[in-house]
């Protein structure tokens, strides 16, 4: 007896697209950086002034007293132009960037030390060409201040550029130098990669930190050791940054293990760690892109293959064809 095979019902084109946009599904899309720019040469100049010509240049202030004292120092502006200018002083607070470097607050921002410094009459300077002129200021320390660095800056703008001197003030009192590292992970693939995580100043004064690096490999259990290395960084206190340690000899596939110690002067060592899998870029996403396409087409094949020919209706699933068995028979001696 001849049985008939009923044919397969062909996946449909809505069907077909529906898989498509599953396998699309795993691509990724990649931004472009932003360009910066650069406000060129003003035609002066602001630094600390210093006491005659035959004394070394001063790269920044530096001041220190108990609180509630009155410091003073001198700020030397310089017209290198042949036109006039019309300069004005003020006090900033200062911060860490987002990339560590020291920054200062804009106008009107200023809450901490940099609300201590004041040029009295003296916050507007007029400049005739080639000409240099040294302006003093104070700093008022409040009484209630706690010890440590509080870092700030003198700020000189004029036609709309703006040139920041960097004052470090120490106020009395007990120094603590504490800091911790947090929140490390891993970025990027292959050449690219990096380990990313996050210093923070606990105490109160600027930390110099370096950064030793300890990786360890799952696979034949290899061990990278690093040497410590200094940070281009100073953290100011209470300050977090967030930044990144190249590895471009990161292996391709592996579950790797990092242990990060950051070391100071004065402080105590911190230490973080954590796992992360490597594997090449997008290998992860088309896999989890794949599987999950390939189990939706799958669902649909059988479903259209239940469901018969178009126009048939849906009937219960066949039972399975009853299968010969050979007779088992006894021999005889």
């Amino acid at each position: 007896m001849l049985r008939t095979l009923t044919p397969r019902t062909p996946v449909r084109p809505a069907l077909r697209r529906l898989a498509a946009l599953l396998l699309l599904a795993a691509a990724t899309l990649q931004g472009t950086p932003a360009a910066a720019a650069d406000g060129g040469d003003p035609g002066w100049t602001a630094e600390p002034a210093s006491g005659s010509a035959a004394t070394a240049r001063r790269p920044s202030f530096y001041l220190a007293g108990p609180a509630g004292a009155v410091l003073e120092d001198h700020l030397a502006l310089t017209n290198t132009g042949d036109r006039q200018r019309v300069v004005t002083l003020r006090g900033a607070d200062a911060y860490n960037a987002p990339d560590g470097a020291f920054a200062v607050r804009p106008a009107g921002g200023s809450r901490g030390a940099g609300s201590w410094i004041s040029f009295g009459a003296a916050a507007t300077v007029t400049l005739p060409p080639h000409t240099r002129a040294v302006v003093p200021f104070t700093v008022t320390v409040p009484p209630a201040s706690p010890p440590g660095d509080h870092p700030a800056a003198v700020v000189a703008a004029e036609g709309g550029h703006e040139a920041g001197v960097r004052v470090d003030l120490r106020v009395g009192g007990p120094a603590l130098a504490a800091l911790t590292v947090e929140d490390v992970s891993v970025r990027g693939r292959g050449a690219a990669t990096t380990v990313a995580y996050t210093l923070v100043n606990r105490g109160n004064v600027t930390l110099t930190p370096a950064l030793a690096l300890h990786v360890e490999r799952g696979l034949g259990g290899a061990s990278d050791p690093r040497t410590a290395r200094a940070l281009p960084v100073e953290l100011l206190p209470g300050r977090r940054v967030t930044l990144t340690e190249p590895w471009p000899d990161a292996p391709a596939l592996d579950r790797v293990s990092l242990r990060l110690t950051v070391t100071a002067p004065g402080a105590a060592p911190a230490t973080a760690t954590a796992t992360a899998w490597l594997a090449p870029r997008g290998s992860a996403a088309c896999a989890g892109g794949g599987l999950v396409a390939l189990g939706t087409a799958a669902l649909v094949l059988v479903r259209a293959r239940r469901r018969g020919p178009p126009g048939e209706p849906a009937g219960p699933p066949r039972a399975p064809a009853p299968r010969s068995e050979p007779e088992l028979t006894g021999a005889s001696t």
